[in-house]
């Protein structure tokens, strides 16, 4: 760099603000664009200049705006994304919707008839050994039904046995409360446990993705 120091080599004055400092060095790059050597003694003395003012923003001798500090550096604000309400009901709608399905007439149409067959058999046979047997071609049912829309083997794994424990669970709970309430479903608790679970697993086989 010249003898000159670094504000008269860019033509500014010491007390010069910032926003000065930045339009004369531009002003001198573009005036020395295809000189190389002056081109580097201008971001010598603006870099000389910019290090001297931190040094005394340091000491407390001056007040630097923040961009003399970084001026290579400025950041951003991080954006904060708001989500409003009516974008939260959206989402849920949305969640809702691609958690429903909407089968066909035929596809509910064959669905019900196997869960139909295996309600009319458990509610005229109450052997302990064909329960068992009609609640597993039940799960079954469940299971292809799920796994035949989007061949997804664990979740409609998942879903079916989700299905079948919540099914017995709630079953037995409800055929407590109405014996404790004395009424009488003419039914074995055997075979409303079964018969509650059927009509679960056909209400989630036939209307869940």
């Amino acid at each position: 760099m010249s003898e000159l120091n670094p504000y008269e080599l860019l033509g500014v004055k010491e007390d010069a603000s910032f926003e000065e400092i930045q339009k004369a060095k531009k002003k001198l790059k573009d005036k020395y664009e295809n000189n190389p050597q002056q081109l580097e003694n201008i971001e010598v003395a603006y870099d000389a200049i910019i290090m001297q003012r931190l040094r005394l923003r340091q000491e407390g001798k001056i007040k630097v705006p923040e961009q003399i500090r970084f001026p290579e550096k400025t950041v951003e604000p991080k954006k904060v994304t708001v989500i409003s309400n009516a974008q939260k009901k959206a989402n849920i709608s949305l969640w809702f919707n691609n958690l429903i399905d909407q089968p066909s007439g035929k596809e509910i149409l064959i669905n019900s008839s196997i869960f139909l067959v295996l309600i009319v058999i458990s509610i005229f046979n109450n052997s302990s050994e064909t329960l068992p047997l009609l609640l597993t071609v039940g799960v079954g049912t469940s299971f292809a039904v799920l796994y035949r829309k989007q061949r997804a083997f664990w979740r409609s794994v998942g879903i079916t046995f989700i299905t079948f424990i919540v099914g017995i669970c709630l079953a037995n709970v409800i055929f407590s409360l109405s014996l404790n309430t004395g009424f009488n479903l003419s039914l074995s608790a055997e075979q409303f446990a079964s018969l509650f679970t059927f009509c679960l697993l056909w209400l989630v086989s036939n209307f869940t993705r």
